[in-house]
């Protein structure tokens, strides 16, 4: 008789939920002491202020171009990134021999694909490749960089267009060279002038 009871299922019950009215009547006053609510309210007023003086104090943040924002990027951001590139000076960029694409793309504040991309339109761009295909660029490389990253970015060249001035200006490195000599001459001379 022990087995045969084991052996019988429970009955099954079933379960409802009623959902209409349930929160209605969860927070009345009559259910709540008046004490408690005056605190709630309290807390919920304080929490709040707390927000909008965060939100007046937070500064408006610009969104990086690596954060994660597909497409293209607008004339304004090209034109405020164009003087952030952080290419060292020649002393320090001719140290080493090779950079990777990576090292690279930091510098100028790009993607590896519009690197890879400038790669294949400009002619003057011949980095080294390993094996596996890894692109390595020497320190002329990264000077050839700069000159087709002022074309197009500072002074809003097609690639077409740059590639023509580049064909057509066999000078253009030695001109781009003498600009920024001059243009570090005049960042010395503003710094002293605005230290005397």
């Amino acid at each position: 008789m022990y087995l045969c009871s084991a052996m019988m299922p429970n009955p099954l019950t079933q379960i409802t939920f009623e959902f209409s009215g349930a929160d209605d009547t969860a927070d009345t006053p009559a259910t709540t002491s008046p004490v408690l609510m005056e605190e709630k309210e309290i807390i919920d007023k304080e929490v709040n202020e707390s927000i909008m003086e965060i939100k007046k104090e937070e500064p408006a943040v610009v969104p990086s171009p690596a954060a994660g924002k597909r497409g293209r990027r607008s004339l304004k951001e090209i034109a405020i990134n164009a003087d952030l590139i952080q290419v060292p000076e020649d002393e320090i960029l001719f140290k080493k021999q090779y950079y990777s694409i990576g090292e690279v793309a930091l510098m100028f504040r790009e993607n590896q694909s519009l690197i890879r991309y400038w790669e294949t339109e400009f002619d003057i761009l011949q980095p080294r490749k390993n094996r596996k295909g890894d692109r390595f660029f020497r320190p002329i490389d990264i000077k050839n960089l700069v000159l087709i990253y002022d074309l197009l970015r500072r002074r809003k060249f097609t690639i077409e267009g740059a590639k023509d001035y580049l064909k057509k200006n066999k000078k253009a490195e030695e001109k781009f060279e003498l600009i920024q000599s001059l243009q570090k001459i005049k960042g010395f001379l503003l710094e002293l002038k605005a230290n005397l």
